[in-house]
């Protein structure tokens, strides 16, 4: 087992913090678990729970928070989670209203906030076994596109899934498959791979969100669920208040990714 040092990634929490890291995290603190955020009222958090525990693919739950607190010790040390992410969306009634790196000035003493699996996890274990992922070597944030792949409704909230897409060559594509597959809560294996008009994406050099990457054309675009899913939700529900990880911006935590990985 490859050991990993945990001032890894509170330097990475750090960097945020401080304003030095604006970027995406993929790539950081390799051996390390990081997490989607979604910070609701607790109005709302007990109707997103149920969501999320119908929906286990896109939003696979690792920590919710008691009412108010910045903290986790699950997640980690020296941890703020108004803080140490590089970039945050705001969302009001239903609308992004804004970006910011820090939001302990919006903090509420009923926010929830709900830490979910992020396939930037299983990346360095794609890395360690050969398979190449093309937005770390072209330094660009991960590919994401809205599909037409439903969701489960629950809790008032519902929707289509948002995937994440990385491109390989057939014998590499089967190899990440295999190796996802042991990531269940960084969203385990893909949802799809191969013709991506079948889940309704039209042209993959247009994402909705993040970056395009380039695809050759012995390569097959494999697409996995994606953390940015509820974000989209949260928007098509219109709920009044709400915070999450600006996608590709993510929380590093403490957690080494040998405790989220199937044997």
């Amino acid at each position: 087992m490859i050991s990993v040092n945990p001032s890894e990634a509170r330097a990475v929490r750090q960097r945020a913090r401080d304003g030095s890291l604006t970027g995406p995290t993929a790539g950081l603190a390799t051996g390390f678990v990081q997490v989607n955020l979604v910070v609701l009222p607790e109005a709302q958090a007990n109707g997103f729970l149920r969501f999320c525990q119908a929906n286990p693919k896109p939003c696979p739950l690792i920590a919710v928070s008691e009412p108010g607190q910045r903290t986790c010790e699950l997640l980690g040390n020296d941890l703020d989670i108004a803080r140490d992410v590089p970039a945050y969306h705001v969302y009001r009634h239903g609308e992004l209203s804004g970006t910011a790196g820090d939001v302990s000035d919006l903090w509420r003493d009923d926010l929830v906030t709900f830490a979910l699996g992020c396939s930037f996890s299983f990346e360095h274990a794609l890395m360690q076994n050969g398979v190449a992922v093309r937005h770390i070597d072209e330094s660009r944030n991960v590919p994401m596109f809205k599909t037409s792949i439903p969701l489960q409704a629950a809790g008032g909230f519902s929707g289509h899934m948002v995937v994440s897409m990385r491109p390989f060559p057939a014998a590499q594509a089967i190899r990440a498959i295999q190796i996802t597959t042991r990531f269940p809560l960084a969203h385990g294996a893909p949802v799809h791979f191969g013709d991506p008009a079948l889940i309704g994406i039209r042209d993959l050099m247009n994402p909705d969100y993040g970056d395009s990457v380039s695809i050759y054309s012995n390569e097959t675009p494999v697409f996995w669920a994606c953390g940015v899913t509820p974000q989209q939700v949260l928007m098509d529900a219109g709920v009044p208040f709400a915070i999450t990880h600006s996608p590709g911006h993510m929380l590093v935590t403490d957690i080494p990714e040998s405790q989220v990985t199937l044997l």
